[in-house]
């Protein structure tokens, strides 16, 4: 834990990534299981193979599983996305041969965000979300307030 309050302070533009899925049959585990057991392998992929683009990840369970990844290009992740040698379009060709009920849904958003169109304060906390992807800034001064942490330069 870091006692304080710190703000994110990424370089330029970064990517927001919201993907899950949700066990719509849970009784199904033989349509879900194989579909769950994927995000794992990429990820470490990812984390082995940092030049491919993400920064850091989250990860909450219930019916819906949810990760938020920071990644540091849009381009990085459609790269990714689409990389015949990767985990990730193996498991999606797969995904859609296997699933072809409603037992398990999937889904995903992608968010650009430029300098100034985002603020982040962390309080008393280990360093997580944009703080864990980025470096980070003591939050005073000009940085104390949501109002003014959208329109400050960070050092």
């Amino acid at each position: 834990m870091m006692k304080g309050r710190y703000t994110a302070k990424p370089e330029g533009e970064f990517v927001l990534f919201l993907i899950g899925m949700r066990f719509n049959k849970w009784w199904r585990i033989d349509k879900w299981f194989s579909v769950f057991l994927v995000m794992p392998r990429m990820l470490r992929e990812l984390y082995k193979q940092p030049e491919l683009g993400l920064l850091h990840h989250e990860m909450w369970f219930s019916r819906t599983i949810i990760l938020v990844q920071y990644w540091k290009s849009a381009d990085q992740l459609i790269a990714y996305a689409n990389a015949k040698d990767a985990e990730h379009l193996p498991a999606w060709k797969a995904f859609n041969r296997s699933v072809k009920d409603d037992s398990v849904g999937i889904w995903h958003e992608t968010y650009v965000i430029k300098p100034g169109q985002y603020e982040t304060i962390y309080a008393n906390m280990p360093r997580f979300g944009l703080g864990a992807a980025t470096a980070l800034q003591e939050a005073n001064g000009a940085l104390a307030r949501a109002s003014t942490r959208m329109t400050t330069k960070t050092d």
